[in-house]
């Protein structure tokens, strides 16, 4: 299942972009430049507190590790 999550590979501040970029499969570079359009035309400061806003809801994409309870495990072998 897709998720909307910040980029950390793809970033040039905090990854909002390359992740909106990723989830829609569209190159990154076109959503930033459609954000910038976007800024210009309705003013700067609504799309600073929106990207301010995305950087604090959308998770980072960070990687998920799975803790191993060895316990549970020699116990379903035997």
């Amino acid at each position: 299942m897709k998720q909307l999550r910040r980029s950390r590979d793809n970033r040039v501040l905090a990854g909002v972009m390359g992740g909106i970029g990723r989830y829609f499969d569209i190159d990154p570079t076109l959503v930033r430049l459609a954000y910038l359009l976007i800024a210009l035309a309705t003013g700067l400061l609504p799309a600073i507190i929106a990207y301010v806003v995305a950087i604090f809801v959308i998770p980072d994409d960070t990687p998920t590790y799975h803790v191993i309870d060895e316990d549970r495990d020699d116990a379903q072998r035997s």
